[in-house]
């Protein structure tokens, strides 16, 4: 469940699809371990499996936070002719694709059939994997058939081609009343929880089976080939609604954008760039061929080609980072440009600045950070190295291949290298021959 889909923890998909359809609260199930508890939203729940015993098991553990939950709302409330029920939706947590308007799409098909519980359901070219729906001659659901090992169903069952997703809503009275009930008689000795269906439909409750037409949007992961084919999914979810707002992805299949990533209009997204964690880009951007993370672009800010931006790295409105530039953590004021072969860390560098090729801010000193503070209107020559601490000020220059190791006064040039030397004859006298005492 910790395994990343497009920069996010798999399990945050449901989890923040469930809050977007309006969950009045999240219960998240564990192991003993607990180590999902770390990345869980503020206000979401943790329960603990004690031992692996299966999807009932699972919910089973969960059922003491049922007790104090709200009521429903009014789709599922109305529903029931004995007044307010609640609704208890369970999603699968390596089940990431599942959006909100799947979540109450299911809510409503649960709330106007009356039903005891309501499952999903989809149809596989391959359903391998999954378990499968048994419809009676009416296409009224029957039951499910689990498929994980041969003994749970016959070659017919598993044939059939409509699958369980896992996702299910149930009423949350009879889930309460049904779960303790169930027992482990499979071949796995597992309590699943769509023996809970079966068991609620014997006993006259009513089970709707409603069937959704996109199945990509219930794949499950259980290895990391189906893990590649989620995240390949989710990114073109991305990229789609990046598209739609108006900004340019040259091309998506050579484009990495992670989920929680901001990009205003028409800024455009060249080929072979990833952009990563909570980036923020805003209009008229150029990012070319650039990797970039928690950093943020002001509007008409350029990158690259082969620049990257690291964490806490901002570039200001009209700023530019050309080819082979490093940033980290540094602000880089309106206008200024680093054109190429740079790295700017923990630096402020002013506006309309422009720092030569083979700018270096020497922070570290092997023990410590220090911060590096360039002015307005700077105009460094190449090769220049900014050992911090130290500050230059506005409109100053730096002659090329200086090592500046104190501040520079506003307007003035600084001059910080070794006077040249030239050594006539040097080359000829490198050439000559050696005598035997000197080999």
């Amino acid at each position: 469940m910790l395994h990343g889909v497009c920069g996010l923890p798999m399990v945050l998909w449901p989890v923040r699809a469930a809050l977007k359809a309006g969950a009045g609260r999240i219960v998240v199930v564990d192991s003993p371990a607990q180590a999902l508890r770390e990345v869980l939203p503020e206000g979401v729940e943790l329960a603990v499996q004690a031992e692996p015993n299966g999807t009932a098991g699972a919910v089973l553990a969960a059922i003491s936070h049922l007790h104090s939950m709200p009521a429903a709302n009014g789709r599922v409330a109305d529903s029931r002719a004995g007044g307010a029920g609640r609704a208890v939706v369970v999603l699968s947590g390596d089940v990431p694709l599942v959006g909100p308007e799947t979540i109450a799409a299911l809510i409503d098909a649960h709330g106007n059939g009356g039903a005891a519980a309501t499952l999903l359901t989809s149809l596989l070219e391959d359903p391998r994997g999954y378990g499968r729906i048994v419809r009676g001659a009416s296409g009224d659901f029957e039951r499910i058939v689990e498929t994980k090992l041969d003994g749970d169903s016959s070659p017919e069952e598993r044939d059939i081609r409509e699958v369980n997703t896992g996702l299910y809503v149930f009423d949350a009275d009879a889930l309460e009343d049904v779960l303790p009930r169930l027992r482990a008689e499979n071949e796995q000795g597992e309590l699943y929880l769509p023996d809970a269906l079966g068991v609620l439909r014997e006993e006259g409750g009513a089970v709707r089976a409603l069937r959704l037409d996109d199945p990509a949007a219930t794949y499950g992961v259980n290895d990391r080939e189906q893990l590649a084919r989620v995240s390949k999914l989710a990114q073109q979810q991305i990229h789609g609604r990046h598209m739609r707002a108006g900004v340019g992805i040259v091309d998506p299949d050579a484009t990495v954008i992670d989920v929680d990533v901001e990009i205003g209009a028409d800024t455009v997204i060249e080929p072979f760039s990833t952009i990563k964690g909570r980036t923020k880009i805003g209009t008229g951007c150029l990012v070319r061929h650039s990797y970039l993370l928690d950093c943020v672009l002001e509007d008409g800010a350029s990158v690259g080609p082969f620049a990257y931006l690291r964490p806490g790295s901002v570039l200001r409105a009209g700023a530019k980072v050309g080819t082979f530039v490093e940033v980290k953590n540094a602000d880089v004021g309106a206008d200024a440009k680093v054109p190429h072969l740079s790295y700017i860390g923990d630096a402020d560098v002013g506006a309309e600045t422009n720092l030569g090729a083979g700018t270096i801010t020497a922070n570290y000193d092997g023990r410590e950070k220090h911060r590096t503070t360039i002015g307005k209107r700077v105009r460094g020559g190449v090769n220049t190295a900014f050992v911090a601490p130290v500050s230059v000020g506005d409109e100053a220059y730096t002659a090329a291949g200086s090592v500046v190791t104190e501040d520079v006064p506003p307007g003035a040039l600084a001059i910080a290298r070794a006077k040249q030397q030239n050594i006539e004859g040097f080359a000829e006298r490198r050439e000559r021959p050696l005598h035997s005492e000197e080999k």
